[in-house]
């Protein structure tokens, strides 16, 4: 996270000639968030992989975050998520965690 701390009449100066003026170098986590997948400071997806408790057996099955078909239990043969037109809808009482790279 970037500091202009040791320079403050060089930060009050920008704040005075452009009130609307955004910081390029350190945006906030929020708007980096809101940006397409590739206009983002550095490039990263917006899909993941997950990793999905069962409701009725507690079994966790891995599941990709916008999958295209029904993922269903192989134990107990219940649905886990819907497809949507992006991102696949969890069915209520599943949990999930992001899993990591």
């Amino acid at each position: 996270l970037c500091s202009f701390s040791a320079v403050p009449s060089l930060q009050a100066a920008r704040s005075a000639k452009m009130p609307l003026a955004r910081d390029l170098l350190c945006p906030t986590a929020k708007s980096e968030q809101q940006k397409h997948k590739l206009k983002r400071l550095v490039q990263s997806p917006n899909s993941f992989f997950m990793d999905v408790k069962c409701r009725g057996c507690y079994k966790i099955t891995t599941v990709f975050s916008h999958a295209q078909t029904v993922v269903v239990c192989k134990s107990c043969s219940t649905i886990l998520c819907q497809p949507t037109g992006g991102r696949a809808r969890l069915i209520e009482g599943c949990s999930f965690r992001r899993k990591q790279h």
